[in-house]
């Protein structure tokens, strides 16, 4: 059976003739240097993703310490990492906190991503090549196979990784640097916009959309469903928004 997106596997092979773009994109992509500390962060932050530690949630250093099998020093130089990021508060004598956006942080930070994504999209469009198309359509036929089977956090996974190969295939590296700043201060937001099961296969269609875009080089199109998913996803998070009780991480 055929996957509908039509992917050109016999083009894996090809090289992009934009040399310096290219350069570009294998410099954002580039993994940086693993740590323990960025090891547990990332950890941190997939538990402040899909909501497992609410905004407000004091983290206990002893009980995260040995849910993770890690001592507190690289747990502190973790929460250091996530507070740069935005997504933790560091009080003196009071400790680690998940931070609690208001709606006027959510209005704004939704409104900066969509202008981002939307760029990516338009300038993604000039520059993409065959195998980083035929890479997208194969993840987002991954991604739509999750949301078939109602896998929210695996869809997820999958979703964050097609917006941030569009990125990558705009070859900016200061675009890739802004963007991949605020996304992480959002992933939790973007997360729980797919809450809503309606919104969430909305979502997933225009996913769809944005293929067909990227794969005719749909500069303007692309940018403008990019924006309006980002906008849609800021309405979707608003209104399911509820006061939260936030507890202590133990």
């Amino acid at each position: 059976m055929g996957n509908g997106f039509g992917i050109p596997m016999s083009q894996f092979g090809e090289t992009s003739p934009r040399v310096d773009r290219a350069s570009a994109k294998t410099a954002a992509a580039a993994p940086e240097r693993t740590t323990l500390p960025s090891t547990i962060a990332e950890q941190l932050r997939q538990m402040i993703t899909e909501g497992e530690l609410l905004a407000g949630t004091r983290l206990n250093e002893r009980t995260l310490g040995v849910r993770l099998g890690v001592s507190r020093t690289p747990l502190r130089e973790a929460f250091r990492l996530l507070a740069a990021d935005g997504l933790i508060e560091l009080t003196p004598n009071r400790g680690a906190q998940v931070v609690r956006l208001s709606e006027q942080d959510i209005r704004d930070s939704f409104e900066v991503m969509s202008g981002l994504e939307a760029m990516s999209g338009e300038i993604a469009c000039r520059h993409v090549t065959a195998d980083e198309v035929a890479e997208i359509k194969a993840l987002t036929f991954e991604m739509l196979a999750c949301h078939a089977r109602h896998d929210l956090p695996g869809y997820y996974r999958l979703n964050r990784a097609v917006h941030d190969r569009i990125n990558r295939a705009a070859g900016n590296r200061l675009l890739t640097q802004v963007y991949a700043t605020l996304n992480r201060r959002i992933q939790n937001l973007r997360f729980r916009s797919n809450f809503d099961r309606d919104k969430w296969n909305k979502a997933a269609r225009e996913h769809t959309e944005m293929v067909e875009a990227l794969d005719a080089r749909d500069g303007t199109r692309l940018a403008s469903i990019l924006r309006s998913h980002l906008l849609q996803k800021c309405d979707a998070v608003l209104d399911a928004t509820v006061p939260q009780t936030p507890a202590r991480a133990d």
